[in-house]
């Protein structure tokens, strides 16, 4: 997880298990095709541990793992 999005998550209260909760009860809203690199990222909305709505915006690397690029509360 990039600074960024650690820094975007702890303004929002949240934490990786937040990030988690979203990812596997979540839906993908939108897959972008970044301008720069051609990478596909996707948005995901879905519930913290608390059940509240939080949106992860998400890549996979080229070697495969998952990368979250922001985490907010909508």
């Amino acid at each position: 997880m990039p600074i960024h999005a650690e820094e975007e998550m702890d303004d929002d209260g949240l934490t990786v298990f937040d990030v988690e909760r979203c990812i596997f009860t979540g839906k993908i809203l939108e897959r972008q095709k970044d301008k720069n690199t051609a990478e596909w990222k996707y948005r995901i909305n879905g519930e913290s541990l608390t059940g509240s709505e939080v949106e992860v915006v998400a890549k996979i690397s080229p070697t495969g793992k998952l990368v979250i690029i922001t985490v907010y509360v909508p």
